[in-house]
């Protein structure tokens, strides 16, 4: 297992060596790490969590093109490539599918104890302090303002608009960051983004303040 573990590693550290900075080989290395501490109370395949872990994020659509398609059969491709089984694969590839934010707007027909294993653990990075930064860096990415107060976050919104939406980095968080922590499945999950959740809900506090030049 460990074998196949350090050639997915070292995969995906060069597929990703120029990646955007909020979705790169540090982004896959925590999302990796929280998934194994998760798992450790789930119990759910191990090799399964581990794997669908490290290539979530091989090829997110929102670098190519909105192709939703292009990461599982990416992340199948290199588990072929070295020997892995096809029901392990499958599995890797349909958590790669169903794991996004994105996903969720659409009609969920998968489910299994792995996937909620890692879609925890990769929420979990979406939030709290490393959330906020990677928001920001994306937002900058994007060449997005911080924030405007004439635009509103916009609640309603389909998978399509979720997915083309240009609105300032402030409404993400209401828009998704701060919808996560009701969206965690396994007990561990839900406990690591109580603390996560309130620390954004300071912070936009905080920066509201700093904006009207209270504080």
């Amino acid at each position: 297992m460990q074998q196949i573990l350090d050639l997915t590693i070292n995969f995906v550290k060069n597929t990703l060596a120029d990646a955007e900075a909020g979705h790169d080989w540090f982004h896959i290395e925590r999302v990796y790490k929280t998934a194994k501490h998760i798992n450790s109370t789930e119990q759910a395949d191990e090799l399964i969590v581990a794997l669908a872990a490290l290539l979530h994020d091989i090829a997110d659509s929102k670098f190519n093109g909105g192709d939703e398609e292009i990461g599982p059969q990416k992340a199948g491709d290199f588990l072929a490539s070295i020997g892995l089984e096809p029901k392990i694969i499958e599995e890797v590839k349909l958590i790669i599918k169903n794991l996004s934010f994105k996903a969720s707007f659409g009609e969920i027909s998968y489910f299994s104890k792995e996937l909620d294993v890692v879609q925890d653990a990769d929420r979990l990075d979406a939030i709290g302090a490393i959330g906020i930064a990677r928001a920001f860096t994306y937002g900058g990415f994007k060449n997005r303002v911080l924030y405007n107060p004439e635009i509103k976050p916009n609640l309603q919104m389909n998978k399509e608009q979720y997915k083309n939406t240009t609105s300032p980095t402030i409404n993400h968080f209401y828009e998704k960051l701060l919808l996560l922590k009701d969206l965690m499945k396994t007990e561990t999950g839900k406990a690591m983004a109580e603390q996560r959740h309130q620390f954004m809900v300071t912070y936009l506090e905080q920066f509201y303040s700093e904006w009207e030049g209270k504080k």
